[in-house]
């Protein structure tokens, strides 16, 4: 039982596992919107090299139309049941791009490329498009079943069921932060994530989605919400989660686990 682990950047990672590559919430862009990218080089075209893509939410530094736009002919999606009706251009883009488009919810599971199966399970995240309207689509999160488990929280709160609805895994990548100063409702810090941790207890864990984009002209602003999360992560996992075995990474590092 082995995997492959590459953090880009935010929650963008690569799954490698019994031969198939899986990307998450790809995000390759220099800025989007008000944000910049502070920390790590942009992601090079391998990068965007996957079978299979998956999509954890409708926020854009999440479902990134001209980051997908960067996909090989015949990639496999799975997006939030909802995100095709919800986001304009995504089913333009599948059908240009030749992207083959599935809806998930959480509880459905898929058989995928080299027989992976990726099993949708639920998150606690405010994952509209934009900050108003309906919520049409759910935010996910994802277990990746190959030689191992791997768990990709995407963006979500912790919640009394998580690790329930989870069940056993052997990796889980864990958000930690965020991209501004402060973190609403619907997220995990780093405080949380180790406490989120020491319920799933896999064998490893990585924590992502901190550390790579900050709002333009607010660097001053807060700088620990950038800069600490990775390193305060790995800190109270070691007293909350002892046995884990968790491995933070620079931008483009890859680690294979457990």
């Amino acid at each position: 039982m082995a995997v492959e682990i590459t953090w880009w950047g935010h929650a963008t990672c690569t799954v490698a596992d019994s031969g198939v590559r899986v990307l998450t919430d790809p995000l390759f862009a220099r800025r989007l919107a008000h944000l910049r990218r502070r920390r790590g080089a942009l992601p090079p075209p391998e990068a965007a090299d996957a079978e299979v893509v998956l999509v954890s939410h409708l926020h854009a530094d999440h479902l990134h139309l001209p980051s997908l736009a960067r996909l090989a002919p015949g990639t496999r999606l799975l997006v939030p049941r909802g995100a095709v009706a919800a986001v304009p251009g995504l089913a333009r883009l599948a059908r240009v791009r030749g992207l083959a488009v599935t809806e998930v919810a959480p509880g459905d599971e898929v058989t995928v490329a080299g027989g992976l199966r990726v099993r949708a399970v639920s998150a606690r995240h405010d994952g509209r498009r934009v900050p108003f309207g309906p919520q049409r689509a759910p935010a996910l999160g994802y277990v990746v079943q190959g030689s191992a488990r791997t768990y990709f929280a995407g963006d979500t709160g912790l919640f009394d069921t998580m690790a329930e609805e989870v069940g056993p895994v052997d990796v889980a990548l864990l958000p930690v932060g965020g991209w501004g100063p402060y973190l609403g409702p619907g997220h995990l810090d780093a405080g949380r994530a180790a406490r989120a941790l020491a319920e799933l207890a896999p064998a490893a864990a990585v924590p992502v989605h901190y550390g790579t984009y900050w709002p333009i002209g607010m660097d001053a602003v807060r700088p620990h919400e950038f800069h600490a999360p990775g390193g305060e992560f790995v800190r109270l996992a070691a007293r909350l989660a002892p046995k884990v075995t968790v491995r933070a990474l620079a931008h483009g590092d890859r680690v294979r686990l457990p």
